[in-house]
């Protein structure tokens, strides 16, 4: 098991930046792959950005080229420098965890899930 924390979330304008942070409660570099999501009133929760166990990464397209994750083995911790923030970017952002690459990005259902961090980008 892991306990995710988040921390980092905030208003912004838009053009602006935010970076999340993700704190695990355990050594998760080459046991979890791990990832942020987020959920926009109404919608349903997508998926953001994801890190293999490797340190593979990959990104939803809408954030391509403007969001970078990184994972930090020493500190147990996983962050996502959300850069060239656009309103539609507002949503609720979830640090996610699971063993399985496959229930992270491609289902999108994994199986550890923090308590989530509101980002609101104004225009």
């Amino acid at each position: 098991q892991v306990q995710l924390v988040e921390s980092g979330g905030g208003s912004v304008q838009a053009g602006g930046s935010l970076r999340l942070s993700c704190a695990a409660s355990r050594h998760t570099h080459n046991v979890f792959a791990m990832g942020w999501f987020r959920q926009i009133p109404s919608k349903g929760r997508e998926r953001v950005a994801v890190i293999d166990t490797a340190g593979t990464t990959r990104y939803v397209e809408s954030v391509q080229g403007r969001f970078t994750l990184s994972r930090n083995k020493a500190n147990n911790t996983l962050d996502l420098q959300m850069s060239s923030l656009k309103s539609e970017d507002t949503a609720i952002y979830y640090c996610a965890a699971d063993r399985s690459w496959s229930r992270l990005w491609e289902l999108t259902t994994p199986t550890y899930w923090g308590q989530g961090t509101q980002v609101t980008v104004s225009s």
